[in-house]
């Protein structure tokens, strides 16, 4: 015997089974040390903080090595 339904379910059957599948967006929250947006649980790529401690060196803009 084969595993196949035995009548075709409808477009909006369909629709309403997907409907629940989609994907959230993330929402930026802002950083603790330096204030710009950044998602939760990850370094802020402002300034290198993640939990109060720097991990990263962080390139500062508008210096120029000449």
């Amino acid at each position: 015997m084969s595993q196949e339904p035995k009548k075709r379910h409808s477009r909006a059957r369909q629709g309403k089974r997907r409907a629940s599948i989609s994907l959230a967006v993330t929402k930026p929250i802002a950083c603790p040390n330096c204030g710009a947006p950044q998602i939760a649980h990850r370094v802020c790529k402002t300034c290198g903080f993640y939990k109060g401690q720097q991990v990263i060196k962080v390139k500062q803009q508008g210096t120029s090595q000449a």
